[in-house]
């Protein structure tokens, strides 16, 4: 029988793998640029194993899309021929919103591309937290930041919260603090401000924000604990932050604490969440008459005008959260530990205290998080410039000028 000739294809095959090669490529050199820039692009290809060629095709992308320029003065190329022109981030027309919805307040934030808060606010929160009158005023919020600023352009709009956070569906699925429950965020805060808008867990997001911005950057494995109201962990290893089934990888709220005795709404005594939370400090404040409110902010503002017994409600659960740390250490055996805790982040003895309840052995891993003044606005803008800075041409391709 006579063959048949094999049809003749019109374009490649490997569509899909040359979108994701460039993608990666961009990605790759975006973030070289972050982390060395000023910087010429020649030095670009040897940190990245790119050709010469490709570094150049990607920054005229990236500097087409407003998110690199040149750099002001050129770098002797220390040879004959032109000077090298380095590249550098443009940080002073773009920026993503940051939403982190907190027990007490929503935190509303504007961050540049290196991560940095350029305008926050919090919108206090009313009777039963309706999610959704909580995400219009978040949205109202994050359009009067912008109205401020003429100048900028949004690329989208990261949000965060404790609690189980789908990040794949935009739910949150479960925050028994706030009482909600398949709350469609990524729809519903996307419908309010015309935006791309990226959900993820708090601890999930603030592991991207040291790997990007922080003291975890060239890390190969972080593992990032929240002490707040809300008790939870992240990991990430290579780059990649685990997120595991529906993204409920790292809900730790319920992991037994020896000797504790906190009840725990789940009815039993000495679950994480229950021992540590800032409810707890506050409640066990109240009762030795050190605050008369629910802010946690007053036993650190106690204790730093020098009363003892809040000094040792803060180093007491500083000390409880490296035991806890300690064992989810044994478990994972991170490079680095980051602690998200208000003691940690505000005082010398507390953070002795964690790494005490650490064990002398790894305690060094342990430090408090990067961004002490700003950590729940960073939360909501990093899982925005997380996505930026996987996938730069299609997160900044196309957002629309006039959103918000």
């Amino acid at each position: 029988m006579p063959r048949t000739a094999a049809p003749t294809l019109s374009s490649p095959i490997p569509r899909v793998a040359d979108r994701d090669r460039r993608r990666t490529s961009a990605s790759v050199v975006l973030r070289s640029v972050l982390e060395h820039g000023p910087v010429a692009r020649s030095t670009i290809a040897r940190l990245t194993g790119l050709s010469p060629a490709s570094v150049t095709g990607h920054c005229a992308r990236l500097t087409g899309l407003g998110l690199i320029h040149e750099a002001a003065s050129p770098r002797p190329s220390g040879g004959v021929g032109r000077p090298h022109v380095p590249v550098d981030l443009d940080d002073s027309r773009l920026v993503v919103g940051g939403v982190h919805v907190a027990v007490p307040y929503t935190t509303v934030a504007l961050l540049d591309l290196r991560g940095r808060v350029v305008a926050r606010r919090e919108v206090p929160h009313s009777g039963a937290a309706d999610p959704y009158d909580i995400l219009d005023g978040a949205a109202g919020a994050l359009a009067g930041l912008l109205g401020a600023r003429p100048g900028v352009r949004p690329l989208g709009v990261g949000f965060a919260a404790g609690g189980w956070v789908d990040r794949a569906s935009g739910v949150v699925v479960e925050h028994p603090l706030l009482g909600w429950r398949e709350v469609p965020v990524r729809d519903a805060l996307g419908t309010r401000t015309g935006l791309p808008v990226h959900v993820d867990g708090h601890a999930r997001a603030l592991v991207n924000a040291e790997r990007l911005f922080g003291r975890a950057r060239g890390s190969r494995s972080v593992l990032h604990l929240f002490v707040g109201n809300v008790v939870d962990a992240a990991f990430a290893t290579n780059d990649e932050v685990h997120h595991g089934p529906r993204s409920q990888a790292g809900a730790i709220a319920h992991l037994p604490v020896p000797g504790g005795t906190e009840r725990c709404a789940c009815g039993r005594a000495g679950c994480l969440q229950a021992e540590l939370s800032e409810r707890t400090l506050c409640r066990r404040a109240r009762a030795a008459g050190v605050i008369g409110g629910m802010n946690p902010q007053h036993v650190v503002r106690a204790a730093r005008d020098g009363d003892p017994v809040a000094v040792r409600l803060l180093t007491e659960r500083a000390r409880a959260t490296g035991r806890a740390v300690g064992l989810l250490l044994d478990v994972l055996n991170p490079d680095t530990v980051v602690v998200t805790e208000i003691g940690v982040l505000s005082r010398e003895d507390c953070l002795g205290a964690l790494r005490a309840g650490v064990g002398d052995g790894r305690a060094a891993s342990v430090v408090p998080s990067s961004f002490p003044d700003s950590v729940l606005a960073v939360a909501g803008g990093s899982v925005a410039l997380d996505v930026l800075y996987r996938d730069p041409l299609g997160a900044s391709a196309d957002t629309r000028p006039d959103a918000i």
